[in-house]
């Protein structure tokens, strides 16, 4: 008798970290059940590539246009992008005959999603609590729209007769990480709470000012995990290691500059007390899912104000506190972490009421119904 032939999936996503952990996510679920071969395409100069080279799968990029709600130079040009690379994504396609493609949204999928629509059956994430404008398009070409949160349910029932809430996949093995074996990798002391403070994948700018205005004071309090985003997204892991520089020897021990976290990650959810972060889709998830009290401060312009609506989210079941950029100045950030970390009572409700929001099978439910569309 001979073997199954493996299921082909194409990976349309990407852009940032909120469009890429869930397909990791699914991906690592489907090689539990499933031989799979996975095509993953992608932009030129997004974190995409490489998240598909840390997970062993095929990675092929396209060209494709920025999509804005706001008038912009680039518009009319990156407007003219996306047919070329719908027209390279369907060679693609064509070349390695997909059974199923599973788009996380960005503007990075478009292409493919609208390549597809003849040749294999579409299933498509949104992970915000609103729906973006990429996927806005992409559900007029998709066979079955998957939600993360309830609250989108009818605005995208009002585009898409299919829809299913699933909620966020988050990574496999992030509850799994050993408090003590981090801090002692990390060389911090055991008498301080510790703070993780992360912009995503690409980091955060905004907040990483405001933490460094206030680092000595904060440092003097706690240790201090700052993901900073990589060198090429921004210039401050090497601001952070110089300032870092001019503390003293006990001050420098407690605080740990990084570009951008990966097998770290749990090891260090297990040791943060307060999570300081933005609030994309991926990070709302991963927070949920571990279960960690969290300050949010959302992008302040992102579209459709989706990651004030997913800081809500959180802050609606007391899992975060949520302060707006604007009102986000250095003092009042470092109010708000020494306060909480004062009050570990607080901090325990907040966690618990973070946990109250997660939902754990999201990965396994997306498995089940792409393989489900694969089959048809």
């Amino acid at each position: 008798m001979s073997e199954r032939r493996p299921v082909r999936i194409v990976i349309a996503g990407g852009g940032t970290g909120g469009h890429i952990s869930p397909a990791v996510a699914v991906m690592e679920e489907l090689k539990k059940r499933e031989p799979i071969e996975v095509l993953w395409i992608g932009s030129h100069k997004g974190s995409e590539r490489a998240a598909a080279q840390r997970a062993g799968v095929r990675f092929t990029p396209i060209r494709t246009g920025k999509l804005r709600r706001y008038v912009h130079i680039r518009t009319f040009v990156d407007g003219l992008l996306i047919p070329i690379g719908t027209a390279q994504a369907w060679r693609k396609l064509r070349r390695f005959k997909p059974d199923v493609v599973f788009s996380t949204g960005g503007y990075v999928s478009v292409p493919t999603v609208i390549a597809a629509r003849m040749i294999a059956p579409v299933v498509m994430h949104e992970q915000t609590a609103t729906i973006g404008l990429a996927n806005k398009i992409n559900m007029r070409f998709a066979d079955l729209v998957a939600l993360t949160f309830t609250s989108s349910e009818a605005a995208a029932r009002a585009i898409h007769p299919n829809v299913v809430v699933t909620g966020n996949p988050v990574r496999a093995g992030l509850r799994d990480g050993d408090a003590a074996a981090s801090r002692a990798t990390l060389g911090l002391p055991d008498d301080l709470p510790v703070v993780y403070v992360t912009g995503g994948a690409l980091g955060a700018s905004p907040i990483n000012e405001r933490i460094f205005a206030r680092l000595p004071d904060l440092l003097e309090r706690a240790c201090v995990i700052h993901q900073t985003g990589s060198k090429k997204d921004n210039p401050d892991f090497d601001r952070a290691n110089a300032l870092r520089a001019t503390f003293s020897p006990e001050l420098q021990r407690r605080y740990v500059t990084r570009e951008f976290v990966t097998d770290e990650l749990p090891g260090i959810f297990a040791l943060a007390d307060l999570i300081v972060a933005r609030s994309g889709a991926g990070t709302v998830a991963e927070l949920a899912h571990i279960g960690k009290p969290s300050i949010l401060i959302p992008l302040a312009h992102a579209g459709g104000n989706e990651q004030e609506r997913n800081a809500l989210i959180l802050s609606a079941a007391g899992g975060a506190v949520m302060i707006p950029e604007a009102s986000a100045s250095p003092d009042r950030l470092y109010q708000e972490i020494v306060q909480l970390l004062e009050r570990p009572d607080q901090l325990a409700e907040m966690a618990a009421g973070a946990r109250s929001v997660a939902t754990d099978n999201a990965a396994a439910g997306l498995a089940t119904l792409i393989l489900r569309h694969a089959r048809k």
